[in-house]
């Protein structure tokens, strides 16, 4: 575990790590290669990563049944959510917004490993709590 960083210098060696995965992979492959990849890499860093974690919706002291998971949860702080995408959209921003807000967190990134150069493909996402 990487004690005392900060989400920024986090988002740093995250960025890092997914360029190595997308340097080693290339674009064109599934979601799900570079989840597990990016997992791998985080690890071999020392950095603490959570695969595929359930998100909680609660409404009116209710769980909501919405099956919301995120691919990536880094240090208990960081969300990211892989795509393999042409661009990513505002339906990609809603989704990690959500997961922030319901999950109380700060700070997401969306990695998008479809494209040539991944610093093209990264959005980070703040969530103004």
């Amino acid at each position: 575990m990487m004690v005392g960083l900060t989400e920024n210098q986090l988002s740093e060696k995250i960025i890092g790590a997914a360029i190595e995965v997308h340097r080693e992979l290339g674009p064109g492959l599934l979601e799900s290669v570079y989840e597990a990849a990016l997992f791998v890499e985080l690890h071999e860093r020392g950095i603490q990563t959570q695969r595929q974690v359930p998100v909680e919706a609660i409404y009116k002291g209710k769980k909501l049944e919405v099956g919301f998971r995120i691919d990536l949860l880094v240090e208990d702080k960081v969300i990211i959510e892989l795509k393999t995408v042409e661009k990513i959209t505002d339906v990609h921003l809603a989704q990690i917004l959500t997961y922030l807000k319901l999950s109380e967190r700060k700070l997401g990134m969306i990695l998008n490993f479809n494209v040539k150069y991944l610093k093209d493909g990264i959005k980070r996402v703040v969530n103004n709590l």
